[in-house]
């Protein structure tokens, strides 16, 4: 459940499917080949170290150059990558991967280091605990006495359940079983590290700008780094896979989102592999016109976009309040439900999202819940369709309600102005007076970024009435917007009453991984992103109407023997979630136009970890831009060939269970 946004954290919402953006400088169409894929990046990396943080500006980077126990094929199937094979104990407890012969570590200059053994894994482990990685929550409740060390119940990291058996024999010993293990094994805190190198480099190791400061296994090497200029990647020539890396270089230069034309012009010229196309901008008349039986709609992933409310504001170094009076009005408005539920209904997502895809495709990316309404089937039904049943319950204003992806199910300006009549009631007997303030802030260059607020703004006031709710768009510099909101560390410095600075994408393949993100009780939640301290700010939890969440997904997690009714369970939290408005999705990443010469569904797919379509290693280039019709033709391929793929995959799981 990474705070990620997956590679557009703050600048823009989406662009492809393929990493982010990045101009070639330097990289003219006289010099540009199929072996090299260039574009664009919007946020350079704070850390190399893969194991320490769970941002995708590090793991969009690292995941290039490093490969764990397994991956994802194009199919979304996970299949061995440094793991030839596993087997998994009759108890569901056990783990026991067996590593490929001869993979090795190299520096940044491609020069053998050392052999990757099965203690690497032991070492990233130990190395994330030690250092209180971001991303021990994905793992601190699985792996056998993890917890314990942690705390410091015990330093002997022996107790914890990894173990070398031997030098190409890693296993993992969980408290209870997961089904959904495996799926965890492609994020970077599971992945291994060297030792020596890591006592070698101290403090230095995965340091941001320097490329050296870690190890590479994988398909690729970071050449060169420099912060807010380009990212190169050269292909690692003694790679173990390197039959499936069919480009030699990646050139990505930094783009802050101000000049959305430039991403076509480039393309234009030859300078870029991939465009992302914006329709409102002038540039699109020529791209139609030049480009349109070219245009294509990447399809939709895991990643979902939200805006959230700041339930706990203390910071106000950047506001448009004039008094105190605006600041305790506000800090009871966004407690009260009823009054943040008026901002969902009021809030016209298609419009928002035509400020970035044009009106023609402004429904397709539009996502009605955090979770994705095809995530896991349950049963016979999805797992909107579930969410819906349990929703309806919780009063008239969620009748008939639809949550499946690709339609605004929640934007109803008379429900708006139910809920708001609800509000005003319960809100000005405490003396609270209107019209209600909300700052939200915005990045200066984020041209983007800029239109879709001023859109939300429109539509909420004309839902709501300026007289009752007023939006103030706050244009912050990067640094500041982004120390504020995304990457504030703590509540005190989250700047801001709403705010749609940060996405989701599941770190491995249950509900689990997007709900917990909002579950207060949880050490390594994100409810900072809603003004909540985790374990903390219990008082503001129960005043936000918010105290059942925490328990509703405690007890789904509790069910491991019917997946059925764990799904239910989960499905029951997130209509809660919902209800509770304390966050409203706004658009999952994908369905934008663009014009691209990346052949169409040779990227790994996958709907969590960071193994899927941000990976290069499968990557092929053609010299001519995909055309619509060959898109259209590869994804009904694709999705034929998925399904038997999928359900060939899930027949053989139990080959690996031991007899």
């Amino acid at each position: 459940m990474k705070n990620k946004g997956k590679w557009l954290v703050v600048a823009g919402i989406s662009l492809v499917s393929v990493f982010a953006l990045t101009s070639c400088s330097g990289h003219s169409s006289k010099n540009n080949t199929t072996k090299t894929f260039s574009y664009v990046y919007t946020s350079d990396p704070s850390t190399l170290d893969y194991i320490l943080t769970s941002k995708a500006t590090t793991s969009d980077v690292t995941t290039q150059g490093i490969d764990g126990l397994l991956e994802n094929d194009k199919y979304g199937n996970l299949i061995p990558s440094l793991a030839k094979t596993w087997t998994v104990s009759k108890d569901g407890l056990t783990y026991t991967y067996k590593l490929r012969d001869g993979i090795k570590w190299y520096t940044s200059d491609g020069e053998e280091y050392a052999n990757v053994t099965a203690q690497d894994f032991v070492t990233g482990l130990k190395h994330a605990a030690d250092k209180k990685s971001d991303s021990l929550y994905i793992v601190q409740d699985s792996v056998k006495g993890l917890q314990e060390y942690i705390d410091g119940k015990t330093n002997d990291f022996s107790t914890v359940g990894v173990k070398a058996l031997d030098k190409k024999t890693v296993q993992y010993t969980l408290k209870q079983p997961e089904s959904f293990w495996n799926s965890k094994l492609t994020y970077g805190i599971l992945a291994p590290l060297n030792a020596e190198f890591l006592k070698s480099k101290g403090n230095d190791f995965g340091k941001s700008t320097d490329p050296s400061s870690i190890l590479y296994n994988g398909a690729f090497l970071i050449s060169a780094l420099t912060g807010k200029s380009s990212i190169e990647f050269t292909k690692n020539k003694a790679y173990w896979d390197s039959k499936n890396v069919h480009i030699d270089n990646v050139q990505l230069t930094y783009y802050d989102g101000q000049d959305q034309e430039s991403l076509f012009r480039n393309f234009d010229d030859g300078a870029y592999s991939v465009a992302r196309l914006f329709p409102t901008t002038p540039s699109y008349k020529t791209a139609k016109k030049k480009y349109g039986k070219n245009i294509t709609y990447g399809q939709l992933t895991g990643t979902t976009y939200y805006a959230s409310f700041n339930l706990n504001r203390s910071s106000y170094n950047h506001t448009k309040k004039t008094n105190d009076q605006q600041k305790r009005d506000t800090r009871e408005a966004v407690l009260n439900k009823n009054f943040r539920q008026s901002i969902m209904f009021g809030f016209d997502r298609q419009k928002y999202q035509a400020q970035n895809v044009g009106q023609d495709a402004s429904k397709i990316a539009i996502r009605n819940t955090l979770v994705p309404s095809s995530f896991v089937q349950i049963g016979d039904k999805t797992f909107d369709q579930e969410v819906e049943k349990q929703l309806s319950s919780y009063g008239d204003q969620w009748k008939n309600v639809k949550l499946e992806d690709g339609q605004d199910g929640l934007y109803n300006p008379q429900k708006a102005k139910q809920q708001l009549t609800k509000a005003k009631e319960e809100l000005t007997a405490k003396g609270i007076s209107f019209p209600i303030h909300l700052d939200l802030p915005v990045n200066q260059t984020d041209t983007l970024g800029i239109q879709q607020a001023q859109s939300m703004k429109q539509s909420i006031e004309a839902s709501l009435g300026a007289e009752n709710v007023q939006i103030d768009i706050s244009q912050l510099q990067d640094d500041t917007y982004q120390s504020i909101t995304y990457l504030a560390e703590t509540t005190n410095v989250q700047d801001w009453d709403i705010s749609t600075a940060s996405g989701w994408g599941a770190d491995y393949e249950d509900p689990s991984s997007y709900l917990d993100i909002f579950n207060p009780d949880i050490p390594n939640s994100q409810t900072k992103n809603i003004g909540i301290t985790p374990g903390q700010d219990k008082d503001i939890v129960k005043a936000a109407g918010f105290s059942d969440f925490a328990n509703l997904v405690s007890d789904a997690s509790l069910i491991r023997d019917n997946v059925t009714k764990r799904y239910e369970a989960y499905a029951k939290a997130q209509a809660y979630l919902t209800d509770s408005a304390v966050y409203i999705p706004t658009i999952a990443l994908g369905g934008s136009p663009r014009v691209s010469k990346v052949v169409p569904f040779t990227v790994p797919f996958s709907w969590s970890g960071d193994k899927g379509e941000r990976v290069y290693k499968y990557v092929k280039l053609q010299e001519k831009p995909v055309t619509a019709k060959q898109y259209e033709t590869a994804f009904k391929e694709w999705k034929k060939n998925k399904i038997k793929s999928n359900a060939k995959y899930m027949k053989s799981l139990s080959d690996h269970v031991e007899k």
